[in-house]
């Protein structure tokens, strides 16, 4: 790596909007790139690395009105929490600004301006959706409908979250205001369109797609464009290709006017992804005004310099539900407002728990504030989330279970051991000299091979084979230290050159796991470079082929997981004032409303039958019903809902119920229930729950029971259907 030429990089994460606190994807995205921008930074490579808040749009501009706040002031209370998360996970951005910056405002109009000048800027009038209660056109995320591609149910007026299909609101089947329930009235207005679908641009996304930067990587993994490939095709009808991006919006709006387009102003996603670009030249303003910045990014250059360097790289970290504009209108409008295109567009899945998409509702979130509050270590997640990350468009899972397994067992059983045992025999025998009994050819042989294999990894972003890599050699290091039986060799006053030799080769190989383990880990092995091994600064990618020749007595690095601090980290926090929930399938359920709210939620969220008859509810006998262990909520319910196994034998199964209050296990043995058949498997720390069994609650559930288990009219069997 230290031998390449030096690199000029930079580096993005998505943009999040500014209405609300990180969730725990924004994190694992910033820890990916963060992971990333430290390996290319320990070579020695140039590397800026911004983000920025996503400040504009009208849903910005209603959550402020609520809070009886300006738009701005709403942004900035929100970019006031911001750096708890960064620092907290050890996130390093050389700079982060915001969309509405001046400096976005100037590139947004710079941008639009180029290409008009270029001739793919249209203006055309449109039929547009309005709200007739609140009195404005809607934007796209303020109507919902079903997919015109694939039918799926309250999906946004501009993409569909289940198919990936991009289409304008009005192409939305029953489509309804999210502000007020209304059914939207169609409008006409002047709206201006980037000419996406002309054959210039086509071409040139093509070409780009497909194309690979300047060291050979391409700029879209496989499954990114095999995707994009999907959206140039067009069908025997003619129906498909690239389509015209409506790039206005109506006042009032929230956002960057259009120039000399009175009450007209860019859709958030023109002037979004601008916002990199304008954080950046925030980033070398400050600079050239003398700002303090990290040491790795200091300089005095122009924005206008840098950008204009050919070499420069121009890297994106994405989430897969954003490829459309990254891919298509993003490098579309860097090429033809005569700005330099990405380097290569890295896109990401999402994390799951258990399995199970995120939501909060059902207590499967990971709140990232919570986990630094109740004590767990930051570098303990950055660890179990690059390890399972990969080059690939995959989700990442969580577990409970395997997050504490996967810590103890790498971190502690393996890298830090080798520390905790072998330095105390250096310090207390040797005064902290090492030395190498024999030849030391075959430890910088084998230290060079790992070193450049990890490299190799990282520079790929296959982070799950690189610590796979690192820990099969902190095997190979502990098996030798097992081997040699220094706390035998101690012992005997003739063989103190071999209790030094295996305890120093044991601690080189420390010293090595730590340099490579410094992207993934920085604090923790900031310490060790300082503590331990007596250097005056962080490792660097060419400590890799050094030998280190003193240690320091070892102070304890890092403990292993309480799992009773994960029990914390699930914990749903209590809403204030608010009755309790009932619970099937050990999800929170919403306590019975007021006939009034019942019938405004019903007119908000209907459902057409064919989304009801995706529900199979069944008839199921409960067999048997026991409290379960550690949990004063939940009944462990065995159900026959007259199935039958692979074996043809009969089948049941298990489902967690939080009926606890309201029922005795042994008062529902034998009952029957009904059940939601097709939902999906939730793995919970009791066990894996294969349904959920239906309860009513009363409006007060404190009145006793509170809780009602449906039970179907005698003479219904096991296995009969729901309809």
């Amino acid at each position: 790596m230290n031998s390449s030429p030096k690199r000029r990089l930079f580096v993005t994460t998505a943009l999040p909007y500014a209405n609300g606190p990180f969730h725990i994807g924004h994190i694992m995205e910033y820890i990916q790139a963060d992971t990333w921008v430290r390996f290319q930074r320990m070579g020695g490579h140039e590397v800026h690395f911004v983000g920025a808040d996503d400040a504009h749009g009208a849903p910005i501009m209603i959550a402020a009105e609520k809070a009886g706040k300006t738009p701005q002031q709403f942004v900035a209370d929100i970019a006031a929490g911001r750096r708890q998360y960064l620092d907290g996970f050890h996130i390093r951005f050389d700079n982060w600004h915001n969309t509405d910056g001046a400096e976005n405002h100037q590139l947004a109009q710079d941008v639009y301006r180029a290409l008009r000048k270029s001739g793919l800027i249209a203006m055309r009038d449109i039929e547009q959706f309005y709200d007739p209660v609140k009195g404005m056109f809607l934007p796209d995320r303020y109507i919902k409908g079903q997919c015109p591609k694939c039918g799926a149910a309250d999906q946004y007026g501009d993409a569909c979250e289940v198919c990936g299909a991009v289409y304008a609101p009005t192409e939305l089947k029953n489509p309804y205001s999210t502000l007020s329930g209304a059914t939207p009235e169609l409008r006409k207005s002047e709206h201006y369109f980037f000419q996406l679908s002309s054959d210039r641009c086509a071409d040139f996304l093509r070409e780009w797609t497909q194309a690979s930067n300047a060291h050979g990587q391409p700029h879209l993994q496989t499954e990114v464009l095999n995707k994009v490939r999907e959206w140039f095709a067009v069908d025997e009808n003619g129906h498909g290709g690239l389509a015209d991006w409506d790039i206005s919006r109506d006042a009032p709006y929230f956002g960057i006017e259009i120039p000399d387009a009175p009450g007209k102003y860019f859709y958030v996603w023109l002037d979004a992804p601008v916002g990199y670009l304008a954080s950046l030249k925030n980033h070398f303003d400050k600079g050239q005004a003398a700002a303090h910045w990290h040491a790795a990014s200091r300089t005095a250059q122009s924005y206008d310099t840098f950008m204009a360097d050919p070499t420069v790289e121009q890297v994106h970290f994405i989430g897969k539900d954003i490829v459309y504009f990254h891919t298509l209108f993003w490098p579309a409008m860097l090429k033809f407002s005569g700005r330099k295109t990405p380097s290569q567009i890295n896109v990401h899945g999402f994390v799951t728990v258990g399995g199970e998409k995120m939501s909060k509702s059902r207590g499967t979130g990971i709140s990232p504030l919570k986990y630094l509050d109740i004590g767990l270590n930051p570098e303990w997640l950055r660890y179990y989330l690059v390890a399972k990350l990969s080059s690939r468009v995959e989700d990442v899972d969580f577990t409970p279970e395997d997050f504490i397994a996967r810590v103890n067992s790498d971190l502690i059983g393996k890298y830090v051991n080798i520390a905790s045992r072998a330095a105390k025999f250096i310090s207390q025998q040797f005064d902290g000299r090492l030395g190498y009994f024999g030849t030391t050819q075959e430890i910088t042989d084998a230290a060079q091979a790992l070193a450049g294999d990890v490299a190799a990894a990282f520079e790929a972003r296959e982070y799950a084979r690189a610590l796979r890599e690192v820990m099969a050699y902190a095997d190979r290091i502990n098996t030798a230290f097992d081997a040699a039986q220094p706390w035998l060799l101690a012992k005997d006053e003739t063989r103190r050159a071999e209790l030094q030799g295996a305890c120093s080769r044991a601690l080189a190989g420390f010293w090595l796991l730590s340099v490579v383990l410094s992207p993934v880990l920085p604090a923790l092995t900031a310490r060790v470079a300082r503590e331990l091994f007596g250097l005056e600064r962080d490792f660097v990618w060419a400590d890799t082929a050094v030998l280190p020749q003193r240690v320091a007595p070892y102070q304890h690095l890092m403990q292993r997981i309480d799992p009773k601090l994960l029990d914390k980290l699930f914990e749903a926090d209590a809403p204030a004032a608010a009755p309790a929930a009932a619970a099937t399938n050990g999800k929170t359920m919403p306590p019975a409303a007021a006939p009034s709210a019942i019938a405004a939620a019903a007119q908000d969220a209907a459902i057409s039958i064919d989304d009801f008859g995706k529900v199979d509810l069944r008839i199921a006998r409960i067999v048997h019903a026991e409290a379960v262990e550690g949990s004063t909520k939940l009944l462990r319910l065995t159900l026959d809902a007259g199935e039958t196994g692979d074996d043809g034998q009969p089948r049941t199964r298990t489902v967690f119920s939080g009926i606890s209050s309201a029922y005795k296990p042994e008062d529902l043995r034998g009952r029957l229930t009904v059940m939601v058949a097709n939902l999906a498997p939730r793995k919970m720390k009791f066990g894996l729950s294969e349904g959920m069994v239906l309860a009513a609650s009363a409006a007060d559930e404190r009145a006793e029971p509170g809780l009602y288990l449906l039970e179907p009219h005698a003479g219904a069997q096991p296995g009969m259907r729901v309809r």
